[in-house]
């Protein structure tokens, strides 16, 4: 008898419902799934993920309270075992050993993409290194729901994850992502939201950014300004509730100085052509060309030649 054997004497029918309709789940191939589930809507959850979430062999979560919230909702009789930052040591090995067997694993955090600020990627780097497949089922994310609806330039960014509690160990890190020229994300706590937002204006300057509190969930909201009037905002109000992320917007890009400019295209052009010297320049400055070779032969011009 199969072990995806659905009679009633193998064990319960794997199902799901969506609406009012009961969906049998296919039988999974043996493999580490990672389910990202919803970050607040409970609608925000993939046909994709309820199949897997019903049909895993072994179905590991942060929370056992709040998985069964998400499974009750859609009607799939499962038992989630718990895995957590606190007792990884100790339940993944039984994890890896399901895998062993040849079971399929699924695994979610309390919210959004598994492995995003949690230690999920601790289990994935076991079962990869055990030789199992793993398999991302993706879907709902925080820090990319954020991002989208900031505003803010989305072609480059950076997660960071939480920022240190210790005020030095924070600027300490700011620091560090100062010169990233991308957007930014970053989760917060809402009790330290404004001396996190205070430190972000000082380090790394006045950037337009972005704070968005319980996403998807019915009292969205979305608070764009300077980073120094968000912490100024932040700071006069009590903590606002619910879970926060930051998005904060790349550096401005430096202007070059005119007369190093001016150097530069000189050097270039005793060692090329007026136009290679002036494609070269852009390339190096991040300037247009045309207006580099139009200030290269006034430049010239200037010299006694043209």
């Amino acid at each position: 008898m199969s072990r995806h054997d659905t009679s009633p004497e193998a064990s319960p029918r794997r199902t799901f419902l969506v609406g009012e309709a009961e969906v049998v789940a296919r039988p999974l191939e043996p493999a580490l799934y990672l389910v990202a589930t919803p970050i607040g809507n409970l609608g925000d959850i993939t046909l994709r993920a309820l199949e897997t979430l019903a049909a895993a062999d072994v179905l590991a979560c942060e929370d056992t309270r709040v998985t069964r919230n998400l499974l009750s909702r859609y009607g799939i009789r499962q038992r989630p075992v718990s895995y957590h930052e606190h007792n990884a040591a100790e339940a993944g090995p039984g994890l890896i050993a399901a895998l062993a067997e040849g079971k399929s694993v699924a695994l979610v955090s309390d919210a959004g993409t598994p492995l995003v600020s949690d230690p999920g990627y601790r289990l994935v780097g076991e079962a990869i290194g055990a030789g199992h497949r793993v398999v991302p089922i993706p879907g709902a994310s925080a820090p990319l729901a954020a991002l989208t609806a900031s505003g803010l330039p989305s072609d480059a960014f950076l997660f960071a994850g939480f920022l240190p509690v210790k005020d030095g160990q924070r600027r300490q890190r700011l620091e560090a992502l100062k010169a990233v020229p991308a957007t930014l994300i970053f989760f917060e706590s809402p009790r330290r939201l404004d001396d996190a937002l205070a430190a972000m204006a000082e380090v790394l300057g006045d950037r337009p950014a972005v704070v968005g509190r319980e996403l998807t969930k019915t009292f969205e909201e979305f608070r764009r300004a300077g980073l120094a009037d968000l912490a100024a905002h932040y700071g006069s109000v009590d903590a606002p509730k619910g879970e926060v992320v930051i998005c904060v917007g790349p550096p401005a890009e430096e202007v070059a100085d005119v007369e190093d400019v001016d150097r530069l295209l000189v050097s270039l052009a005793a060692e090329m052509s007026a136009s290679k010297a002036a494609a070269e320049a852009a390339r190096l400055t991040g300037q247009p060309k045309p207006g580099l070779y139009r200030r290269l032969l006034e430049l010239k011009g200037e010299g006694g030649g043209a």
